[in-house]
């Protein structure tokens, strides 16, 4: 029998063996709690520090500006509550965030608002993307934050995070950037992109589980949302996960090492995907901008049909994708994002991703597409007789 084929990447990653290895050491070596200050505790302290460099560099950060949290949905609510509660809330009490947001995003603001913000959506086109214009309109002076992700975590679309962050710039308006998807993926840098406060998670770059960062930028107003010991500077208080933290950092350094060629292998692969796809099976759709988008996520729709069959029949034949994304994969509803998208129900409901990853091979994409082409024909058979 065939080997599986994994192509769920956006929802979690593989552990890599040398971030499993550092991890084991660090078990074993630098156990203590590294806030104690005999030889054992600065060991772990030390570990920990050389994490922080190693994110900080990937993103052109300081290592100050880097805050280890328990991931992205920890990241999410640091960054977007943390803002809120320290503001005076007199001039400044609205808050924008993109349609297309991860929930951990949309839940956040929707509880804010039940705390006196003015939540504002901004709107994103049929391709998937933020539009400009409208959020121009909409940040204004009154604005105090503006959340939007670097690239969704369903459709894999690259948003002009740039633009945005330099109208956040002109408005005096604190900028987040949820880069969970992007990092290690495509290039961020923090400058360029003129965001304060960005969120990212290891699990989605074959690090452990449970562990993340937020990067905020030096002098940005923020206040911890969690209260006790004092750690990370008292933003985020409790022991740190100096294990989980270790294979952060050796996650992060492997992902960088040959980011590039990585880069243009998986851009490759998602390419013979979406092409011999769109050529061979009928009435399917890639869902949003074709070329602004992750190098392994490619989502396709299916018209007519539903994508939890198609994830099902797939598993069936040993290969693991989702209808969409990993957090809501039990909801019946149509996906929020496709909705934003203005994607009709018909082509919406059959909404298919494939991510692909660091082992997935050339074999793997055209044995998914055979099998992909299989299922559509005779699932449309059936529905004829």
């Amino acid at each position: 029998m065939a080997e599986n084929i994994y192509l769920d990447n956006a929802a979690t990653t593989p552990i890599l063996p040398e971030v499993l290895e550092a991890m084991r050491v660090c078990y074993e070596e630098s156990f203590a709690n590294p806030s104690a200050i005999h030889t054992v505790g600065v060991k772990a302290r030390y570990e920990i520090s050389k994490a922080r460099e190693t994110v900080a560099q990937a993103i052109n950060a300081d290592p100050e500006e880097i805050f280890f949290t328990s991931g992205g949905t920890e990241s999410d609510n640091l960054a977007i509550q943390g803002v809120w509660f320290l503001s005076d809330k007199a001039s400044r009490k609205k808050i924008c965030h993109s349609a297309i947001e991860h929930h951990a995003v949309l839940d956040t603001c929707q509880f804010l608002a039940k705390q006196g913000a003015e939540v504002h959506s901004l709107p994103v086109g049929s391709d998937g993307k933020v539009l400009v214009k409208e959020a121009f309109e909409r940040i204004d002076y009154r604005t105090l934050l503006v959340s939007v992700m670097h690239s969704n975590n369903e459709t894999g679309v690259i948003q002009p995070v740039e633009e945005i962050g330099a109208i956040c710039k002109k408005q005096g308006a604190i900028f987040h950037v949820d880069a969970v998807q992007s990092f290690g993926k495509i290039p961020l840098d923090v400058e360029k992109l003129q965001c304060d406060l960005l969120s990212i998670s290891a699990h989605k770059i074959y690090g452990p589980k449970g562990v993340g960062c937020l990067y905020v930028r030096e002098g940005t107003p923020i206040s911890p949302i969690l209260h006790g010991g004092g750690q990370e500077k008292g933003l985020r208080s409790g022991t740190l996960n100096t294990q989980g933290i270790v294979g952060f950092g050796k996650a992060v350094d492997i992902v960088m090492n040959d980011f590039t060629s990585e880069n243009e292998r998986l851009t490759s692969l998602r390419d013979r995907l979406v092409q011999r796809a769109l050529s061979e099976i009928e009435d399917v759709e890639l869902c949003g901008d074709a070329k602004d988008r992750l190098p392994n996520n490619v989502q396709l729709m299916f018209k007519g049909l539903e994508g939890e069959t198609l994830v099902l029949e797939l598993d069936r034949l040993g290969v693991f994708a989702s209808s969409g994304s990993a957090c809501s994969s039990e909801s019946k509803e149509v996906s929020h994002v496709l909705q934003a998208m203005g994607i009709p129900k018909e082509w919406a409901r059959g909404a298919l991703r494939l991510t692909l990853g660091r082992w997935t091979s050339c074999s793997d994409v055209d044995r998914t597409l055979e099998s992909l082409v299989r299922i559509a024909r005779n699932i449309r058979k059936l529905n004829k007789n």
